[in-house]
């Protein structure tokens, strides 16, 4: 049977196909490889500059934050600070008294550590028994977990820390910080003041929740705002 001339590709034809199918090929894994690529960049610069995730691993925020809570942290509202310099980025406010922060823990500055804002620059904090004057004023608190017998009520002046028994100023650039469970917290009463520039972002977001102990998530603390 006789084979016609035209039923047989010709050499350069399959050879163009080839070339043709093969630039295909690395053109969707170039795509694939430049979507990937942004993404991951994107995905630095966010958590770089502007919001990032941690885990809540202790009780000292009780009851505000319960350990197990997943929250965002606002990092661009301080003024993020800039890779691989000591420079930061123009803020939009400053911290202020109230605000929830994580921030570098003074005696470990690879840890970060969770508190409450009690006193901003030139403040004069003072703390007796379970109360914490600002400037000579008392603070209300309704976020703060006290419990019967933490102290003795009976001497109201009592004072066992290492900062603020007495009125103490809070330097420029720095912040004397509490945890809300003032019973189970390391904070600026033991170890002093958090500088400005050691702060990472303010806390505003419960993304998830999750109990350990009771294996169980935390549906209604989901999605909770910060204030």
């Amino acid at each position: 049977m006789d084979v016609r001339e035209r039923d047989v590709p010709k050499t350069d034809e399959v050879t163009a196909e080839r070339i043709s199918a093969a630039r295909r090929r690395k053109s969707v894994v170039r795509e694939y490889a430049e979507a990937i690529a942004i993404a991951i960049l994107l995905a630095l610069v966010i958590r770089t500059l502007i919001i990032q995730a941690f885990t809540i691993p202790s009780g000292s925020m009780m009851d505000t934050l319960l350990v197990g809570d997943y929250i965002l942290v606002n990092k661009f509202l301080y003024g993020p600070e800039l890779p691989f310099t000591d420079h930061r980025l123009p803020s939009f406010r400053h911290p202020a008294r109230g605000d929830i922060i994580v921030f570098k823990y003074p005696q470990d500055e690879k840890r970060d550590f969770i508190k409450r804002i009690i006193g901003t620059p030139g403040d004069t904090v003072q703390v007796r028994g379970d109360q914490v004057f600002v400037n000579g004023t008392a603070l209300v608190e309704p976020y703060v977990r006290r419990l019967d017998g933490a102290f003795d009520r009976a001497q109201p002046t009592y004072c066992g820390y290492a900062y603020a028994c007495e009125p103490t100023v809070v330097p420029s650039d720095s912040y004397f910080v509490m945890g809300d469970n003032r019973n189970n917290s390391q904070d600026s009463r033991y170890w002093g003041f958090v500088r400005k520039d050691k702060i990472k972002g303010k806390a505003f977001l419960i993304y998830w929740s999750w109990d350990s102990d009771r294996h169980w998530l935390r549906w209604w603390r989901l999605a909770r705002y910060i204030p």
